[in-house]
């Protein structure tokens, strides 16, 4: 384990250099989450790891970044908003 940490890791990881006590640090993955469990996690049972991992997948893919409006980013889909910022590019 020690070896992941210190080969692996720095190369995979990038830590956050925002103040400590940074309201606004994990806003973002926090709001994803609670999306994710309200919308998915839930609702549906898991017989096993694999069809998790494959149902939350196909949450993340084909619901959430290509069909869910997002307030963030002016209720529009992340899809578009990329689509949008290529072409601004």
């Amino acid at each position: 384990m020690e070896i992941w940490i210190n080969i692996y890791a720095p190369k995979i990881f990038t830590h956050s250099f925002s103040s400590k006590g940074c309201l606004y640090d994990n806003a973002s993955i926090e709001s994803f989450h609670a999306s994710l469990k309200k919308e998915e996690v839930n609702l549906v049972i898991y017989y096993d790891f694999n069809a998790a991992s494959l149902a939350i997948f196909e949450y993340i893919e084909y619901w959430y970044n290509r069909k869910r409006i997002h307030s963030s980013i002016g209720y529009i889909i992340p899809q578009k908003c990329e689509e949008l910022a290529r072409l601004s590019a």
